[in-house]
């Protein structure tokens, strides 16, 4: 009877591919296969296709119908073939006679049996692809389309309906095109976020967060509850420096991919604070699963990672962190495929000192065996603490310092610092260069953390004493230039190296 073609779009970590959805008609018994290396969301779609169309008072002469899905060797996941696939079928069928060409445009979207279009997963990507690619436009779930239309140079339509689609493609309605106004959208960065001015006292905690967020270090912070850890971490990203646009599209399509993305929410302009708790698993953490979906170090990427109570997280899954905290990105292999996605976050820890959480505590007496401390702090391992820049003791706050009513510094006078010193790094570094000094490959730190014979004297010492390893010895001399761009210093002073020394906590302990 006929042949028709539609295009739509899959994802394979954040990803996208172009998927031509092909429909077969011909007299016969009355059936409809899914060919193509369709999973079960999608073989089970003609069940979907068959109910929406009836419901839509879109029936057709019985026929045998095959729909192939190419590339054929690429696995398709996911219900939001199901609109592209009604089309095609209609299209081939003579039910619906476009006037406008079906070509032109990247179809996605969920049907329910009513007819109506849910919104799917993986549209930003898909929209970027589309774009790529030379569409002229996407017909996406109306709850979808605000994510699209960030993509400039398309024109995205939200669908509300099976019908609804195949009248505009008959010409029998007019649509208009979705629009977002990103300058007003990146005006929001920081509105509703925790601010600093909430955090009395803990001055040298509150110069340590600086000093990591200026640079993009991690930092573990060790003190007895209630002394304010969380309350500081949950401010973090108030410092940041804000998105650019690029930033946005990568973390946007992150939570799109894994439909963590709320809906008609157009673009995460406001960098992620991801808080998992202890009992988060390595898949959870790191990412995998059945559809190989990112996990909570990728929903991170461009913020911040939260760990409280670091100790109490099972000691594989912390150490699953090394090569995003290495690498910038994960790269998750199964027998069904590879894929990667980024990673590059800011991590922030929490622990107590000890179970009781009052060790060291001048107030309060610590009623943990000493063999039960160390149990305690040698679940976390010697090279994950490695890989974390800066280690602070954060004391308890005194009553003068929480009933003071002298307001402390805000968020915005203390991010204008921030982005002064990432504005010194970005231009050292030049177009293609690292990020920020915690970002800085070995030979990056040969050429940038230039040494005086005292600030190498003084280093020398401390890795004798304390028994540094070399990544440890690489962190110390990053965070040391980081002091230094805070300072607006070309040079590493030795007040710099002392500093950056005095952040190694844990090694001074004699923490292993």
């Amino acid at each position: 009877m006929g042949l028709a073609k539609v295009y739509s779009g899959g994802v394979a970590g954040v990803e996208a591919f172009e998927v031509e959805i092909e429909a077969s008609s011909r007299t016969g018994e009355p059936a409809l296969y899914v060919v193509g290396l369709p999973d079960a969301a999608v073989r089970e779609s003609k069940d979907r296709v068959w109910t929406a169309i009836g419901n839509s008072k879109l029936f057709y002469d019985p026929c045998h119908i095959t729909v192939n899905l190419a590339p054929a060797d690429v696995r398709k996941e996911g219900a939001s073939f199901d609109l592209p696939i009604a089309l095609s079928m209609l299209i081939a069928t003579e039910k619906i006679k476009p006037s406008a060409n079906p070509l032109a445009y990247v179809v996605l979207g969920e049907l329910a049996l009513s007819g109506e279009v849910r919104r799917v997963r993986g549209v930003l990507p898909i929209a970027i692809m589309a774009r790529k690619k030379g569409f002229k436009g996407m017909l996406v779930p109306c709850g979808n389309a605000e994510e699209a239309a960030v993509v400039e140079g398309l024109d995205v339509y939200g669908i509300a309906n099976l019908r609804e689609a195949t009248d505009f493609l008959e010409g029998k309605i007019n649509l208009l095109p979705t629009k977002v106004n990103l300058a007003n959208l990146c005006g929001t960065q920081f509105e509703n976020r925790d601010d600093f001015s909430e955090v009395k006292g803990q001055l040298l905690a509150r110069r340590a967060i600086e000093v990591a967020v200026s640079g993009g270090h991690g930092v573990l912070m060790i003190g007895s509850p209630g002394c304010g850890k969380s309350l500081m971490a949950r401010r973090i990203p108030s410092i940041l420096p804000p998105m650019t646009l690029d930033e946005a599209l990568e973390t946007t399509q992150i939570h799109s991919v894994a439909g963590a993305l709320p809906a008609h929410q157009s673009l995460l302009v406001q960098r992620p604070f991801r808080a998992p708790h202890h009992t988060a698993s390595d898949v959870g953490l790191l990412g995998g699963g059945m559809h190989l979906s990112p996990g909570e170090v990728s929903l991170a990427h461009g913020g911040v990672l939260f760990l409280d109570e670091l100790p109490e997280f099972p000691r594989n899954v912390l150490e699953v962190l090394r090569q995003p905290l290495e690498d910038g990105h994960v790269t998750i292999t199964r027998a069904s495929g590879s894929v990667t996605f980024p990673s590059r976050f800011m991590l922030v820890a929490a622990m107590n000192p000890c179970p009781c959480g009052y060790s060291g505590d001048p107030k309060r007496e610590c009623r943990c065996l000493p063999l039960r401390i160390q149990a305690y702090r040698d679940k976390i391992s010697g090279p994950l603490l490695d890989r974390i820049d800066i280690h602070i003791n954060v004391p308890s706050v005194h009553f003068q310092q929480m009933s003071s009513a002298a307001p402390a510094e805000n968020s915005a006078t203390i991010r204008r610092r921030v982005v002064a010193s990432r504005a010194r790094q970005t231009e050292r570094f030049g177009p293609g260069g690292p990020v920020c000094n915690a970002h800085m490959r070995p030979r990056d730190v040969h050429k940038h953390c230039i040494l005086t014979a005292g600030c190498s004297t003084l280093l020398k010492m401390a890795m004798e004493e304390l028994g540094l390893t070399g990544r440890a010895y690489d962190r110390i001399l990053k965070v040391a230039r980081t002091i230094a761009d805070m300072e607006a210093s070309p040079n590493i002073s030795e007040e710099h190296v002392q500093e950056a020394i005095s952040y190694r906590t844990l090694d001074r302990m004699k923490w292993r």
